[in-house]
């Protein structure tokens, strides 16, 4: 779990803010206009459901983009678990700087608690085995950085950030391969995979997709960090545990169950004996938490 961007993620969100300002904003906040511009309020954020808090830490920042006279209290870190009626947070300033960022603001945590929450779920229902929770590149074009950053606040782990920092070779790829006239592209590319090792970044891997049993005693004997075992039930799942047992290679090559992954079959999934089980749906399909923002007015 963590609380705090890095600088990275930072730099990304200050550029997402500047666009949500841009499109909300716009030449100004007309209906703020009727307020006088010395009236105060104390405006707290409230959770509404149950939920895991991910984006408090953003709020400081958007107060600052709108005005810098708002003052940001937080009550509550990112990774925290809420109950409904639990404070999140507190601005207190000038009332119609407040209003005007409000919707921003609330669109930044419900989504990415939304993301932490549903990955919290995820995790609860692993523990106990050796799996843990991944998640993909299925994310909101532009929000990557914030996105992945929420799903860590819910407990669960970073696959690769994008095409340049590890390799994953999928069933397109072999597809390719073979119209250009490869025959067993899986079997025959181990040469090349050693080769792409000094091109990952530190902290990347090499891994490959496999769909059946027969690709998967191919994959095992190349120079591999990671099988990907794409929608694959648990029986076959267990199949391949055992495949890589019998072949050495426990403990050398970690597997990845991906593809038609929910919460009704997770545990399922996770008591083969896989190590990752990366779920798409963390990001691409997560529904929003229910925060409020309600004023006082001084």
């Amino acid at each position: 779990m963590t609380d705090k961007l890095t600088q990275s993620q930072r730099e990304c969100f200050l550029r997402l803010l500047d666009i949500a300002k841009a499109e909300d904003f716009g030449g100004g906040d007309i209906t703020c206009s009727l307020l006088p511009a010395d009236v105060q309020t104390l405006a707290t954020f409230t959770a509404r459901q149950e939920m895991v808090l991910a984006g408090g830490c953003l709020l400081e920042d958007i107060a600052a983009k709108y005005n810098p006279a708002i003052h940001t209290e937080i009550l509550a870190s990112d990774g925290t678990r809420l109950m409904r009626g639990e404070a999140i947070a507190r601005w207190r300033g000038p009332a119609g700087a407040i209003m005007s960022a409000e919707r921003v603001a609330l669109n930044f945590m419900q989504r990415l608690s939304g993301i932490a929450t549903i990955t919290d779920k995820y995790v609860q229902q692993v523990q106990g085995t050796r799996a843990n929770i991944f998640d993909t590149r299925k994310t909101t074009p532009g929000w990557r950085c914030l996105e992945k950053y929420a799903v860590k606040v819910g407990g669960g782990k970073n696959h690769r950030m994008g095409l340049y920092d590890a390799v994953l070779v999928k069933d397109n790829h072999l597809a390719a391969l073979a119209r250009a006239g490869k025959p067993a592209p899986l079997a025959d590319m181990g040469k090349q995979l050693a080769e792409l090792r000094n091109k990952i970044s530190r902290g990347g891997f090499i891994e490959v997709e496999v769909d059946t049993l027969e690709q998967l005693a191919d994959a095992l004997r190349l120079p591999v960090d990671m099988i990907l075992l794409d929608n694959m039930p648990p029986a076959v799942l267990a199949q391949a545990v055992e495949m890589r047992r019998a072949a050495g290679m426990e403990g050398k090559i970690e597997y990845e169950a991906s593809g038609g992954i929910t919460l009704e079959n997770l545990r399922a999934i996770a008591e083969t004996g896989v190590e990752r089980i990366s779920v798409g749906a963390l990001t691409h399909s997560v529904k929003c938490v229910d925060i409020g923002l309600d004023s006082d007015l001084d």
